[in-house]
């Protein structure tokens, strides 16, 4: 993995990513994938590397949110109860690589979306969600979750908001432990079907949570970079031509 020639120019980017994605509650794995998809990394060290980074990354935004007290317990077991079973399914599917490329690449069109503020926007309104809605999106997300490498937290936020089941801060400390438990699950299933996680990993979690740290800390009380999010919207935007064209 670090004999990758631009290897330092990837860690240099690293941070920042986790710094972004946990300002918003979010472990990053899909803007992992899609720095490591630049970086041209193979996807079976792709998969569980991110997931493994989701687990500190969105551990630490939790925990912020957390103590900031917008965490609802109701919401996030309407989600999870069906994600964690199915991520743990979807990590033990060995896909094609460049099948693998497609779907990521789609899935990175949700990451781009919710950067530039266009899907999932913050309202006034909260409605009650049924239970077959959050078992219904929550399977789905869980799923594609094992299956791709990510935690689903850039899907389902943007969700939360379409649908008026949250305002942002609680859709940002839901979606963080959806993150962490689907990538938990979701890296078990790996595990069991024979993938394993290169040392080298456990460097980039290092790298990966200095980010992780100051993004959850200013995220939970009143960040909002958006300058800083248009330019990772950019870099997202060129993974996603990479995926779909290599």
């Amino acid at each position: 993995m670090l004999q990758n020639e631009n290897i330092y120019l990837f860690l240099l980017i690293l941070p920042i990513v986790s710094f972004l994605y946990s300002s918003v509650g979010h472990g990053g794995a899909s803007g992992y994938l899609a720095l490591m998809a630049l970086f041209s990394f193979a996807p079976e060290i792709m998969k569980p590397t991110a997931l493994l980074l989701n687990l500190f990354v969105a551990g630490i935004s939790f925990y912020y949110y957390f103590k900031g007290g917008y965490f609802n317990k109701k919401l996030f077991l309407t989600f999870a109860l069906a994600s964690i079973p199915l991520a743990f399914l979807g990590g033990t599917i060995d896909i094609d690589a460049s099948i693998y490329k497609k779907i990521l690449a789609v899935l990175l069109v949700f990451a781009i979306l919710k950067m530039l503020n266009i899907f999932g926007k913050e309202s006034n309104t909260i409605k009650d969600i049924k239970l077959w809605q959050g078992l219904l999106v929550g399977g789905i997300i869980g799923f594609f979750s094992g299956l791709i490498g990510i935690g689903g937290g850039i899907i389902l936020t943007p969700l939360i908001l379409l649908f008026h089941w949250g305002n942002m801060k609680e859709a940002a400390a839901v979606s963080a432990l959806f993150i962490w438990v689907n990538s938990a699950s979701g890296l078990i299933g790996q595990l069991s079907s024979g993938v394993t996680i290169e040392k080298e990993s456990f460097l980039l979690v290092a790298i990966a949570l200095i980010g992780g740290i100051l993004g959850g800390y200013y995220g939970s009380k009143k960040i909002n970079n958006q300058n800083l999010r248009y330019i990772l919207a950019f870099v997202l935007i060129i993974a996603c031509f990479k995926l779909f064209f290599t």
